[in-house]
């Protein structure tokens, strides 16, 4: 796997937020139908996507201090602000279309809850990459569930920023999970599947009428999450040191 230094996310993210794929001059057209079918799920997504990211930061340069990357939070900061971008952008779209931003959701409480107590890199890139996962298929649902143009391009700019944003934490987990020995890596490997999967039934517990009126029944969802766990973190992803020997994230940045 090829890894990116810091300051390659850097240059790629500032640049990235300064492209403009939306036309916010197009009116949005929403039939009664599919405002019922998506709405609620469209409000909680948008508040997941407005957070202030303090703790992923704070983590971020806990870790980067242990591995000598300084650069490392820089990145992490960028990537904190295009999910910014995201909730902004969502936000927007409900006040065009006269609907509250709303303030409090079940998922969003539980997955911040995680958030708040929660200083360790590795568990924090883990829940990335599995929302980030979750995200591809929530977006691209939202976009085949109505005929409006704005929506539309709204989710496709989304989708073009998670494709990049599960490259960057997949390359982390990569590091982190390489400095492992034999042990760790078979007890890691295992509990990053189960995580994966357990959040993979919350979030369609959560929003199974969005993924429905997107055209997605529950096996063809839970199939894509589980080719996303076999492409993000599979073992023949996770796996590609030569040995079990301990790899130091110096190492694997500098090769």
């Amino acid at each position: 796997m090829k890894i990116h230094t810091s300051n390659y996310w850097i240059k790629y993210f500032a640049a990235n937020l300064k492209q403009e794929r939306i036309d916010w001059r197009l009116t949005p057209q929403l039939m009664p139908a599919e405002r019922a079918n998506i709405l609620k799920s469209l409000q909680a997504w948008q508040l997941g996507e407005t957070s202030e990211g303090e703790h992923l930061l704070h983590a971020s340069k806990k870790y980067a201090h242990t591995i000598n990357d300084p650069e490392y939070p820089d990145a992490v900061k960028l990537f904190i602000k295009e999910e910014q971008k995201h909730g902004n952008n969502l936000g927007k779209y409900l006040d065009l279309i006269g609907e509250e931003r709303i303030k409090k959701d079940w998922g969003d409480s539980m997955f911040r809850k995680i958030r708040y107590y929660n200083t360790n890199m590795e568990l924090w890139t883990l829940a990335v990459i599995t929302v980030e996962s979750a995200a591809q298929i929530f977006y691209q649902a939202l976009k085949d569930a109505t005929n409006c143009s704005l929506l539309g391009q709204i989710c496709t700019d989304i989708l073009i920023d998670e494709a990049a944003h599960i490259t960057f934490q997949r390359e982390r987990l990569y590091i982190i999970f390489s400095q492992k020995n034999a042990f760790f890596k078979f007890t890691a490997y295992h509990a990053y599947t189960c995580f994966f999967i357990c959040t993979s039934l919350i979030v369609w517990i959560a929003h199974k009428n969005l993924f429905k009126a997107g055209k997605l029944s529950f096996s063809r969802y839970f199939n894509k999450m589980k080719s996303k766990l076999r492409k993000v973190m599979g073992k023949n992803q996770l796996y590609q040191t030569q040995d079990n020997t301990h790899v130091s994230a110096k190492e694997i940045l500098t090769a």
